[in-house]
């Protein structure tokens, strides 16, 4: 019986507890978290608005702090997208990074190995040699041509929320990613477009009550670009766990 004044909750049916060998969506999701990647080199024909809804459908099911839902975003292509990869590409030439959310103090330890693997093998599946770094930075450049995408969406939070709506907006950016992939399609997560959150205001019109996080530039993937050859390595779970029985 419900107490007076108070709202029923929804009926929900709880399913019915399925071991995990034999669980058909496990193994989807394990299947899509094993074989995404970042993709860096892109197919240059635009997606249907169909299919952008309904990655965008999916990813907004993401969970948030107190189902705030903090992320909005822009997303930019065609002429769009040629005007703010042009300013970029200007303003990075003439200006230092400015982003509205700090960036790591530094890399230490294990995870300055994990950044300097994912960039050798990067640079290793480009044939950029060690060191040569005219040629890393024209690799480096090329997130302002949001490596050849026909779209990107730049992700924001609401400003008042500081860092909990950085975790959401994470949290999303990895859902739109697996939704991205289970279309056949390729996506990348890109900090470097949140260094100059001036320009992508002035091109977008971002207001200065939201956060630039990051943007993601996705599109049909070029798999046989050798930029989308490498793959990155995952530690395993028990770096990462600590268990207090």
């Amino acid at each position: 019986m419900t107490a007076p004044g108070t709202i029923p909750l929804p009926q929900v049916p709880t399913p019915a507890p399925v071991a995990a060998a034999d669980s058909a969506a496990f193994h989807t999701l394990s299947d899509l978290l094993h074989t995404r990647f970042s993709c860096r080199a892109f197919l240059p024909g635009p997606l249907p608005r169909a299919t952008i809804e309904r990655m965008l459908t999916t990813a907004q099911r993401t969970a948030s702090w107190c189902n705030a839902q903090p992320w909005q975003l822009h997303i930019a292509s065609g002429s769009t997208l040629e005007r703010l990869s042009s300013a970029l590409q200007a303003h990075v030439a003439t200006a230092a990074p400015h982003p509205d959310l700090p960036w790591p103090r530094e890399y230490r330890g294990v995870y300055q190995d994990r950044r300097r693997e994912c960039g050798y093998g990067l640079y290793e599946a480009l044939g950029i040699a060690k060191g040569d770094r005219e040629a890393s930075a024209r690799q480096a450049a090329q997130n302002f041509t949001m490596f050849g995408a026909p779209h990107v969406a730049i992700v924001t939070s609401d400003e008042a929320l500081g860092v909990y709506g950085a975790v959401d907006c994470g949290a999303y950016v990895s859902s739109f990613m697996l939704a991205a992939h289970s279309l056949g399609l390729g996506s990348i997560a890109q900090a470097a477009l949140a260094a100059y959150p001036g320009v992508l205001r002035e091109v977008l019109g971002i207001g200065d009550d939201r956060n630039v996080v990051c943007g993601i530039s996705f599109g049909l993937p070029d798999l046989a670009h050798p930029a989308n050859q490498f793959r990155t390595t995952r530690a395993d779970v028990a770096s990462s766990v600590v268990w207090k029985d």
